[in-house]
């Protein structure tokens, strides 16, 4: 089984750092960390490509190798997400979609042959199991949220790296908060659902592999979500791994302005690489910010 893995465009927003990465010589800010880990969730003997517009344009040839195109998305990348659809669509290929934007929004996708939803650990196999019997579904949809302890590594070596000023990883899911702006809680709940310290580690011994040296993000939506876990496991494993490893990695996150409130958690993301941790606020209003559990 050929699969093509695409990942549409960012427009011209912030979140595509398209005038920003001129000045790095990069294409693009960071790898499509969902698609590579639906890879490693697919099965091992298929055959896999990945294909990120906002490093390439979509080929014909690559659409017509494979029996498979799956989509991942976020609202954002709607406009290339229509122009991905048709283009595969012409070329008469099925389409298999899931993330952030078909999971909200899937009734607007007439065009898709399945929709797999949520959370992929739970619904992938359910979809890929169905594929094997001959009858799969169109839509796969689930309320449960996975444990993560049991996400696989994802295929790092899918990934142009030196194209990117970033590469990815994550280590939570969730986020105790209920900001208005953000749909995270909607997509992965208010529990903080963590991976395992060994698994970090070990994505990282991954990096290390196909030689990369330089950012690394952790894609948290909230990295402080847990901050005892943090305290207590992840950052002194990260702080002696960067040690051993002579310090490969700058880290970069996403967390809650809380986090300036623990002196000991601050000094310890230093101690282990952090440099920068990009920050949401709510409000500086008191009652908007009791509304959203922000106390």
């Amino acid at each position: 089984m050929n699969i093509l893995l695409v990942h549409p465009k960012y427009p011209d927003t912030y979140w595509s750092f398209k005038h920003a990465l001129k000045f790095i010589s990069k294409k693009a800010a960071f790898p499509p960390l969902g698609l590579i880990t639906v890879a490693s969730l697919l099965p091992g003997g298929w055959k896999k490509k990945l294909v990120d517009i906002n490093l390439t344009s979509l080929k014909e040839k690559d659409v017509l190798w494979a029996d498979f195109v799956f989509i991942s998305a976020m609202s954002i990348q709607i406009k290339s997400v229509h122009e991905i659809i048709a283009a595969c669509k012409g070329l008469q290929k099925t389409i298999v979609a899931g993330g952030p934007l078909f999971t909200e929004e899937f009734e607007n996708f007439p065009e898709v042959d399945h929709l797999i939803l949520n959370e992929a650990e739970i619904t992938l196999p359910q979809f890929l199991s169905d594929l094997e019997r001959g009858s799969p579904k169109r839509l796969y949809q689930t309320s449960e949220y996975p444990d993560i302890t049991n996400t696989p590594v994802p295929d790092y070596s899918l990934v142009s790296h030196s194209s990117y000023s970033s590469l990815s990883i994550q280590y939570s899911r969730g986020c105790p908060f209920n900001c208005e702006f953000c749909d995270i809680t909607a997509l992965y709940g208010h529990n903080v659902r963590t991976k395992t310290t060994e698994q970090v580690l070990h994505e990282l011994d991954k990096m290390l592999e196909i030689k990369w040296k330089g950012s690394v993000f952790f894609v948290d939506d909230n990295f402080i979500g847990n901050k005892n876990k943090l305290k207590r496991d992840l950052l002194p494993a990260l702080i002696n791994w960067m040690h051993q490893h002579n310090h490969p990695f700058i880290f970069t996150t996403e967390a809650s302005i809380n986090l300036a409130d623990d002196p000991e958690l601050l000094e310890l993301m230093a101690k282990a690489g952090f440099d920068s941790v990009f920050i949401g606020i709510e409000s500086p209003d008191d009652a908007c910010l009791t509304e959203c559990h922000k106390l």
